[in-house]
């Protein structure tokens, strides 16, 4: 079956929950149309943030472009399609047979690793390690993708952890994809990784919390809206907050959930060194920047 005729399920990764809105698919030509219903939500550890159903966003083109039948490969070839590594990694939060359907076709998938934003780097392993998908990570590992301290740490492999923490004190305290901590790996492994959980609280640090501060009902109505940064179709940004949340999500691409460190600037998930600073002007938000440790783009409120 190739790529271009082939299912999709959207996941759109938070800090530690991930929102699936259920996608009915139907094949109109060369492309999907889809419909949208409302998001049901998985929940993963105590750093975990929600996402209410009722925080549904227009419906935007996707990023990357599906592939067409008939037209010439695009510029990413002899790369895999964006949107192949993209579907993989999303898949392998939740669904154990489009993923084997997708590796069966292309091996190499087993191995990929998609950035969902400001360098927030996930592979298909890591996305089923962090929220306890075992036969995913299983198939994935017999499959030829790398182990690692996160997928060990769900899966159990108690020796293979301390092993792990014998040859780096401290590395408790990394941090994985979404910058998700070790201890929610272990939790998600339940109770086979029980005896992780055990050691990982007998050594401390593998649970830190991270500075999330409270937004103001003012200050998130100041945030909320459209921002401009260029003239191409894509080049806006949309801020929708919540009492307990804040997405940034350029158009067509993934909304990212962002933590409040402070004076209306923001950390975007798994990219600790990206800074997202809002401009005031009086009493309304006139523009942000996004800097990397430069600033990389200003846009404008529209």
């Amino acid at each position: 079956m190739p790529h271009t005729r082939r299912y999709f399920l959207r996941t759109v990764p938070t800090l530690g929950a991930f929102v699936i809105p259920p996608r009915s698919l139907t094949l109109k030509s060369d492309n999907w149309a889809r419909s949208s219903n409302s998001g049901a939500i998985l929940d993963f550890g105590t750093e975990s943030q929600s996402l209410k159903s009722d925080n549904q966003s227009p419906a935007q083109p996707d990023w990357p472009e599906p592939p067409v039948a008939g037209r010439p490969v695009d510029d990413s070839f002899p790369s895999l399609h964006p949107l192949l590594v993209k579907d993989v990694v999303g898949l392998s939060h939740s669904n154990l047979a489009r993923v084997k359907e997708m590796v069966q076709q292309h091996p190499a998938l087993a191995k990929a690793s998609w950035d969902w934003g400001y360098g927030d780097h996930e592979t298909a392993l890591g996305a089923a390690s962090h929220v306890g998908q075992r036969a995913i990570a299983e198939f994935l590992l017999e499959n030829g993708a790398p182990p690692t301290l996160f997928s060990a740490t769900m899966l159990g492999q108690l020796d293979v952890v301390k092993a792990f923490m014998a040859a780096t004190p401290g590395l408790q305290r990394i941090r994985g994809p979404h910058s998700l901590s070790l201890m929610v790996h272990a939790k998600a492994g339940g109770p086979p990784a029980a005896a992780v959980v055990a050691y990982l609280e007998s050594i401390g640090d593998a649970a830190l919390p991270l500075t999330d501060e409270p937004l103001s009902a003012e200050e998130r109505a100041m945030l909320d809206g459209r921002y401009v940064f260029g003239e191409r179709p894509r080049d806006t940004f949309t801020v929708e907050t919540k009492p307990n949340q804040t997405s940034l999500v350029r158009a067509g691409a993934t909304a990212r959930f962002l933590r409040h460190v402070g004076r209306l600037e923001f950390v975007p998930p798994g990219a600790p060194a990206v800074r997202i600073r809002f401009e005031r002007e009086g009493d309304r938000v006139i523009a942000f920047t996004i800097a990397d440790p430069d600033v990389v783009i200003r846009a404008k409120k529209a």
